[in-house]
């Protein structure tokens, strides 16, 4: 999970995201001082971090950047809302709806690589948050990241489900000169209706495929997360199959694959959505999901059918890496 930052001692000249965590919870989204209603009718609330690079424990990572908090993307399986249950905010609507600007991000991003005690450790870009929502078009938050890693030669892992990443191919073509680089895509499922009704706010499935296929003609280390499969929505092997062949047709370096895994702030939330919108699934789910984790009986088989599938369409003689070691998919 996320920690604290690494420059604790660092004080912020404005709002933090507890300070405005706290307006909200005391007085709704009216009480933030300086929030925008954008045409995406979402709420912007800039603020200040005290840090850009926090460090993490538990996951194949050490540090993490994340310039946002919420996501537009609206996905219902993120396992990101739980972040805003932890700050006591709503995991449902205003996980997608109300998003916080850290202005001041890259600026302490520079200052915290420029410190003789850095160790050029790899960092993961976009673990609590998408850092290519449609807000990075306005802000190049991210953009302005990535050129200062690109500077300090420091290797970065990037997930992401925005084709807006594109944007930004020289600086990665200049970063992967430098350090290792390697962009991981999310692409969950091509089915039309599953894509529209668990992903509401993303960008079609084959428009980031075809992000993935620019990145790769560029010169970039760019794969594919089939992450997460949802069971009973988009593991279905005829629906697997399809994403796979697509996924091969990308030209993507790698593909991982991970299924769905609920806890927290997102298990509650899923669990909503699937009642409204699948309640015959409801049940089985609950079943399924006695724990965080579906049982290891049903990963291995649709493990196994994703690598059958894979050596089918060419995709296992490419350089492969698991998806565990890469950062969460949203």
């Amino acid at each position: 999970m996320e920690q604290a930052p690494l420059f604790a001692d660092l004080r912020p000249l404005g709002p933090t995201t507890r300070d405005v965590a706290r307006l909200v919870r005391e007085g709704g989204v009216a009480a933030l001082p300086d929030a925008v209603r954008r045409a995406d009718d979402a709420t912007y609330q800039e603020i200040r971090c005290r840090s850009a690079l926090n460090r993490v424990h538990g996951m194949p990572f050490k540090w993490t950047l994340n310039p946002y908090r919420g996501c537009t993307h609206g996905c219902h399986y993120c396992f990101a809302r739980r972040y805003q249950a932890q700050l006591e905010l709503d995991a449902g609507d205003s996980f997608a709806s109300v998003i916080f600007v850290k202005t001041n991000f890259v600026e302490r991003l520079a200052v915290e690589l420029d410190r003789p005690t850095w160790a050029r450790e790899q960092v993961a870009l976009g673990t609590a948050t998408d850092p290519y929502q449609p807000i990075e078009g306005t802000y190049r938050l991210t953009r302005g990241s990535l050129e200062r890693l690109a500077a300090a030669a420091n290797p970065v892992g990037i997930v992401t489900k925005g084709p807006m990443i594109v944007r930004d191919r020289d600086v990665l073509q200049a970063l992967s000169a430098r350090a290792e680089c390697r962009v991981y895509v999310s692409v969950p499922t091509v089915d039309e209706d599953a894509w529209r009704r668990l992903e509401p706010g993303t960008a079609h499935p084959l428009q980031r495929l075809r992000a993935v296929g620019e990145l790769v003609d560029a010169g970039i280390d760019a794969g594919v997360l089939l992450a997460p499969i949802v069971p009973g929505l988009t593991s279905q092997p005829e629906k697997l199959e399809r994403t796979v062949k697509a996924i091969a047709d990308s030209g993507a370096r790698s593909v991982g694959a991970m299924v769905m895994h609920l806890e927290g702030g997102t298990r509650d939330h899923f669990m909503r959505f699937l009642t409204r919108e699948f309640p015959e699934l409801a049940d089985r789910y609950g079943h399924l999901y006695a724990a965080k984790y579906a049982p290891k009986a049903y990963l291995d088989r649709v493990q196994e059918t994703v690598g059958m599938l894979k050596a089918r369409y060419g995709l296992s003689a490419r350089r492969d890496r698991p998806s565990r070691g890469a950062a969460r998919p949203r």
